[in-house]
C-alpha cells in the first residue's frame, strides 16, 4: 500500500506557477483524503521558468526521490517537452542506475522519455495519468474510470486488469476558477477496436506517447534531442523490443495525419514492428483524426497479422486508465480486457 508521495516537475514547471494554486490545492486535498502523504520534491514548485531553465535540478530531485527509503511513490506533476535535458545528469555518472529503488513511478505524455530511462536501468513503471493532469481535474470528483485505477494502484502497488470506459471526455477548454465543481459533459464510448490480427496475444508492454517518441528520430522541435537519445541509447533496440507489446498514444497537439505517419515510419525504420507482438493504440483527444489514425496504423505498420488493437483509454483522451510497464500482460479484444500478472 502507498502511503509516502512525492511529486516531481521533470519536464514542465506550471504547478509552481501562482495563476494555477487553486488546482495544485484540489489535488493536495484529494490525495490527502486518501491518507497519503504528500511531498514536493525541492524543485518541482520552482515555476516554469526555473525548471526549464534547470534540467539538473529536475534530475537531482528524481534522484533523491529514489534514494529516500520514505518514499513509495514518484508521481509526476505533468508532461511537456523537454524531459531529455535530464539525461547527461542521470547516465553520465550512472547516477539513475546507482540511485534507483523499486517504487511506484506514475507519469505521461513527455515523461514517456523518463520511462524509457527507467527501463533502461530495469525497473518497471506505469504510464498513464499524472498530479496536475488527473487528481487536479477540476470536476466535483477525478473522473469516475480515472479514479479507478488510481486507487487500484496506491491500494495494491499494481494494476490487475483493463476495461473499456464506458463514456469519454471533451478536453475541458477553460481551467479558470469559476470552472471548479464543474463536470465535463460524458459522451458514449464504444471499447478497444481490433484493427487486424488474432484478438488475444500477449507481451511486457512499453511505449507512450507518439509525439515524443518521434523527436528521438526528429530535431525539429530540439535539435539536440535525436542527439542525445542516439549518445545514451534511449531507445530499445529490436532485440529489446522482442515479444513486447507497443503503446503509442497521441498528444494534445493532436498530430496531423502526416505526422502520425512520419512517427510511424521512423519507429518502423528501427525495426520495432518486425520484434513486437501486438500494438495498442489510444483513442486520440476529442477523436481528433481517429479515422486517419486507425487508416495509417494498418497501412505504415504493413503486417497483416500483427495483432493491432486502438481506442484504449490511456494517455491525453479524458477518462485515463494506468498500464503497467513491464509486466507481461494479455489483451483479450473479443472479451474486451487487458490483464496483468505478477
Amino acid at each position: 500500500m502507498i502511503r509516502n508521495v512525492a511529486i516531481v516537475s521533470l519536464s514542465n514547471g506550471i504547478i509552481g506557477e501562482p495563476s494555477v494554486q487553486f488546482e495544485v490545492e484540489i489535488g493536495l486535498s484529494r490525495l490527502k483524503e486518501y491518507g497519503l502523504n504528500v511531498r514536493f520534491m525541492p524543485h518541482a514548485l520552482k515555476g516554469l521558468d526555473y525548471v526549464r531553465a534547470h534540467p539538473e535540478k529536475r534530475a537531482e530531485d528524481l534522484l533523491q526521490a529514489f534514494r529516500d527509503p520514505k518514499i513509495d511513490m514518484i508521481l509526476c506533476a505533468i508532461g511537456g517537452d523537454d524531459t531529455y535535458r535530464l539525461l547527461p545528469y542521470l547516465f553520465d555518472h550512472n547516477e539513475l542506475a546507482d540511485a534507483v529503488t523499486d517504487k511506484v513511478f506514475l507519469g505521461f505524455s513527455d515523461t514517456t522519455i523518463n520511462h524509457l530511462m527507467l527501463h533502461k536501468v530495469g525497473l518497471r513503471t506505469f504510464y498513464g495519468q499524472a498530479f496536475f493532469s488527473d487528481i487536479c481535474e477540476l470536476g466535483p470528483q477525478m473522473h469516475p474510470y480515472t479514479r479507478k485505477y488510481f486507487e487500484e494502484l496506491i491500494s495494491t502497488g499494481g494494476i490487475r486488469e483493463i476495461t473499456p470506459s464506458d463514456v469519454w471526455y471533451e478536453e475541458r477548454e477553460s481551467f479558470t476558477p469559476d470552472q471548479i465543481g464543474k463536470q465535463l459533459p460524458a459522451k458514449p464510448d464504444h471499447g478497444f477496436e481490433l484493427l487486424q490480427g488474432p484478438s488475444v496475444f500477449s507481451g511486457r508492454i512499453l511505449g507512450g506517447c507518439i509525439d515524443s517518441l518521434y523527436d528521438f528520430f526528429d530535431g525539429e522541435r530540439y535539435e539536440d534531442m535525436p542527439v542525445l537519445c542516439r549518445k545514451y541509447r534511449l531507445f530499445p533496440d529490436a532485440a529489446d523490443w522482442k515479444g513486447r507489446i507497443l503503446l503509442l498514444e497521441s498528444s494534445e497537439e493532436r498530430p496531423t495525419p502526416e505526422k502520425y505517419r512520419q512517427a510511424l515510419e521512423y519507429l518502423k525504420g528501427t525495426g520495432v514492428f518486425d520484434a513486437v507482438s501486438g500494438v495498442l493504440a489510444g483513442k486520440p483527444m476529442n477523436e481528433t483524426y481517429a479515422e486517419e489514425y486507425r487508416q495509417l496504423l494498418v497501412k505504415v505498420i504493413d503486417r497483416p497479422n500483427l495483432p493491432i488493437v486502438f481506442n484504449l483509454n490511456i494517455g491525453h483522451a479524458m477518462p485515463r486508465c494506468i498500464m503497467p510497464f513491464g509486466v507481461e500482460a494479455t489483451m483479450d479484444a473479443e472479451k474486451q480486457v487487458i490483464r496483468f500478472g505478477t
